[in-house]
């Protein structure tokens, strides 16, 4: 299909040339007839640039209405962490230097807890999560506090996320955000998120005080842009998150890299 295309355009860029040049072969003739013939060369040169123009418009049409009609996918909703921003916890506990047995404790105790995906709902103040977290680890108070209080260092861009959505979005899909961010967090990356702008709603579980798996979260998405499951896909980087999605009828796909997920897409239709 590629080269059918590619050998079209080439064609048609010679019809143009030879249409293009017509004037002038008959511009320099002679005869009764060259006169007839010069005007009728550029009425072609004028008519066939617009006829070329209409076909293409036309090729446009039908071609998206095809595409349309092979995916019936048309909302892609997206996580952020670890999907379209990379969050790296343990290289950032690590550049604090602290000995082994404080690393393993501030792990467990802070980023491998409940209570850590619990701020994510966002039912206390920060000050609050932070207080259980000095509960958890009493020793060491002062250092609990200071990785909390750069917490959002975990959070850096990833470079394919912007290009990605924009390309998506000028193909017609409508994208959405439906990811488990805390407060604080949100508050401080915010503005390195420009693939936002790109985004036609968003949900952020800090702001609902709703969680995923939790089922009520995946409602409200649904809900309250007005989207059918059937025609919906959803990325996420956790299992357990993409399973939920597809008790509700929702299109899911485990985020692993780009290029997966990409491919995953394209099997829904979604190119």
């Amino acid at each position: 299909m590629k080269n059918f295309k590619r050998a079209a355009a080439i064609l048609g860029i010679v019809v143009l040339l030879a249409v293009c040049c017509l004037p002038m072969v008959f511009a320099f003739g002679s005869g009764e007839n060259a006169a007839g013939m010069f005007r009728a060369s550029l009425g072609m040169v004028i008519l066939v640039p617009v006829l070329g123009y209409a076909f293409w418009m036309v090729y446009r049409l039908v071609d998206n209405k095809k595409k349309e009609a092979d995916s019936a996918v048309k909302n892609i909703i997206f996580d952020v962490g670890q999907v379209l921003v990379k969050y790296d916890w343990e290289g950032y506990l690590k550049g604090f230097g602290f000995p082994k047995e404080e690393y393993d404790a501030m792990a467990e105790k802070i980023f491998l807890s409940q209570t850590w995906n619990e701020r994510d709902k966002g039912e206390l103040s920060e000050e609050e999560y932070a207080e259980k977290f000095v509960a958890a680890l009493p020793q060491y108070e002062s250092d609990v506090r200071e990785v909390l209080k750069r917490s959002y260092e975990t959070i850096s861009p990833l470079d394919y996320a912007q290009t990605w959505t924009k390309y998506l979005k000028s193909q017609g899909y409508h994208l959405y955000i439906l990811s488990n961010y805390c407060e604080y967090t949100l508050e401080k990356t915010r503005p390195m998120m420009s693939f936002l702008k790109n985004m036609d709603g968003i949900i952020f579980s800090c702001e609902v005080k709703q969680i995923k798996p939790e089922p009520e979260i995946y409602k409200t998405v649904l809900g309250r842009y007005n989207l059918e499951p059937s025609e919906t896909v959803f990325l996420d980087d956790r299992a357990e998150n993409c399973e939920a999605a597809r008790k509700l009828g929702i299109h899911a796909i485990q985020f692993k890299n780009f290029k997966q997920a990409a491919g995953e897409l394209e099997k829904l239709g979604v190119k």
